[in-house]
């Protein structure tokens, strides 16, 4: 058995030591670059604000010897000057020539005109470059500040300092931070050999009464001091009470064995658990209701007795043969529904890890099915619709573009088709934007006490001229009392909109359209009658759906989009009423709204 002071050879505290160490000279290492960095910023920051002012300087001296062109009196002065600071003096003309420079002969240097802190200061008035002087063969840092005199740019004056005496500076630095560091680190590393030292030895004395727990002994305790506090401290004064605690513990675990069973009992999804041989050891009543079995009759049989899923069992049998997870969509037919479940299946282990089972969940996607393939269906009936148009649009468009000699009245003609064209995109794009409010979330609309009687009142009048050109007779009768109800205004005039102008296309020069508005039973119920060519009742409870047409090619013809009863549907179901057909070919059409009326406070 390991002794406590073996410990700190040991591979934990080695661990633990290690960790502690890097983490040390990993931050020594970071905080020295940052820190370094960050002086070496402070320093060049510092020095091209000295430079500026310098510079600055030098521009009030070299103002009168830029006006006059005479430099002898200034470069007097950067004479005198200059060796006092450390710092390269140079006025230079706004064509490049040196005037001054307190460091060489300015008759002999190059025309610098194009040097990075000249052309800086030529384009915003203060230039500033670190760059190496072939003048003086060192790297340099320039500061030049533009020299002007009502308005006119005379030349520049310019300050630069070697960096080699910031190089000194920042070397001296660097070496204080450095000593520091390595003294930070020692006495960092000391201390943690110390805490690792401590921790290892306390870990030893709990793992040797973990040990004599496992063994099954009794009466197992680990000391601990009066100081010991933290968590090794309290996870010692757990080990004491461990022993008397397996008991409440095995009760626990049954408890929440009871508590598993229910909550896979309430799960929405079936959970089917089977052994090696596809025995079943649990059933809840959901996969009992997928598989056709009853859950209660179907524990310690065989999976097969109990169900004829057989893609259900081989997904199970794939699962404990691969010892793996498995996936898979099936086809079931149980209690006379066809059904599409997804199977998740995931391997049942023991205690020793090894495949004794399988767990399946059985989630059920028929719904998800359908409402994919409404999905692509509705994307493939918009696609077809915006296309049609589109392309209508496109043809006629490229057909007068194409043809500059087309008679004008062809040209209107083919305008005209254009226009109505559009127009008619227009109304599908309204549409389904309309839908689409209507059926999110945040698109639900918020109801207020309202008289349906305005609503329809407000709907109708609209229509009355379109109604007179088609030679359509348009009629509205409402009752002499309100018509309370709970609604949208907006949404509600959209359904009464949809009936008539669904009503007036379908109805040809002659006919009636009426408007009828009652109250029956408690409910409100609004009628547009129509004498128009009627619905064959095959088609009675499809006419709801996006985009279906009894007469696709007459639809088209008048405007439709295929969309209005479906929003006349959706806005009666979030009303809480319903809306139904009674139409026959040859006798018309009428389209009935009930919505629940409001409570009037007496």
């Amino acid at each position: 058995m390991r002794k406590v002071s073996d410990m700190p050879r040991s591979l934990f505290f080695w661990k633990l030591f290690g960790g502690f160490m890097v983490v040390v000279l990993l931050g020594a290492v970071v905080t020295g670059r940052l820190t370094s960095r960050w002086l070496r910023a402070d320093f060049e920051a510092a020095t091209r604000d000295e430079l500026t002012r310098q510079a600055l300087l030098i521009r009030e001296l070299a103002l009168p010897a830029l006006r006059s062109g005479d430099a002898s009196a200034l470069q007097a002065q950067l004479d005198r000057i200059a060796p006092g600071t450390d710092t390269r003096l140079t006025v230079i003309r706004d064509d490049g020539l040196v005037l001054a420079e307190s460091e060489e002969d300015p008759a002999t240097m190059d025309n610098h005109a194009t040097r990075p802190e000249v052309v800086g200061a030529r384009r915003t008035g203060r230039g500033s470059a670190v760059r190496f002087s072939r003048t003086i063969a060192a790297n340099m840092m320039y500061v030049a500040v533009a020299v002007d005199d009502e308005g006119q740019r005379l030349g520049y004056a310019r300050a630069g300092l070697s960096l080699a005496v910031f190089a000194s500076r920042l070397d001296g630095l660097r070496d204080i931070i450095i000593m520091a560091g390595v003294a930070a680190t020692f006495l960092a590393l000391g201390a943690g050999f110390w805490i690792a030292t401590r921790v290892t030895n306390r870990l030893a004395t709990l793992t040797r009464a973990a040990e004599r727990i496992a063994r099954g002994e009794e009466g197992v305790r680990v000391p601990t001091g009066p100081t010991e506090r933290d968590e090794l401290g309290r996870l010692a004064g757990s080990f004491s009470t461990m022993a008397r605690a397996l008991d409440e513990r095995l009760a626990m675990i049954e408890e929440d064995r009871r508590k598993l069973r229910a909550i896979l009992g309430g799960m929405a999804e079936g959970v089917v658990a089977v052994d090696a041989q596809q025995r079943i050891l649990h059933l809840n009543a959901t996969a009992g209701d997928l598989l056709g079995a009853e859950a209660a009759a179907g524990t310690g049989k065989f999976l097969w007795q109990v169900s004829r899923a057989q893609g259900v069992s081989e997904a199970i049998e794939t699962t404990i043969d691969e010892d793996a997870k498995v996936r898979r969509e099936v086809e079931l037919e149980a209690n006379g529904q066809r059904r599409t479940i997804e199977v998740l299946g995931s391997p049942l282990r023991g205690a020793r890890g090894e495949t004794v089972g399988a767990v399946a969940v059985l989630h059920d996607l028929t719904d998800l099915r359908r409402l994919e393939t409404v999905r692509r269906d509705f994307v493939a009936n918009v696609s077809h619709e915006i296309k049609t148009p589109i392309t209508a649009i496109r043809g006629l468009i490229e057909t007068v573009v194409g043809d500059v000699e087309m008679p004008e009245d062809t040209r209107r003609r083919f305008l005209g088709r254009i226009q109505n064209q559009a127009l008619r995109l227009s109304l599908l794009v309204s549409d389904l934007l309309t839908l689409a409010r209507l059926e999110s979330v945040g698109g639900r609309p918020e109801f207020e006490p309202l008289d349906l009687r305005a609503t329809v009142g407000q709907s109708v009048e609209p229509y009355r001229l379109d109604a007179a050109e088609r030679g359509v007779t348009l009629s509205v009768e409402v009752p002499a009392d309100p018509v309370p109800v709970d609604g949208d205004p907006e949404a509600l005039g959209l359904v009464v909109n949809n009936l008539i102008d669904n009503a007036l296309k379908y109805t040809a020069a002659g006919g009636s359209v009426s408007v009828v508005l009652r109250l029956v039973e408690g409910s409100a119920e609004i009628a547009v009658r129509d004498t128009g060519v009627g619905i064959a009742r095959e088609h009675h409870d499809r006419v709801f759906e996006r985009f279906y047409r009894v007469d696709k090619a007459r639809s088209r013809e008048l405007g439709g989009t295929g969309l209005g009863l479906s929003i006349v549907k959706h806005v009666c179901r979030t009303h809480g009423g319903s809306v139904y057909l009674d139409s026959a070919p040859g006798s018309g059409s009428v389209f009935t709204v009930s919505l629940p009326t409001a409570v009037v406070p007496v």
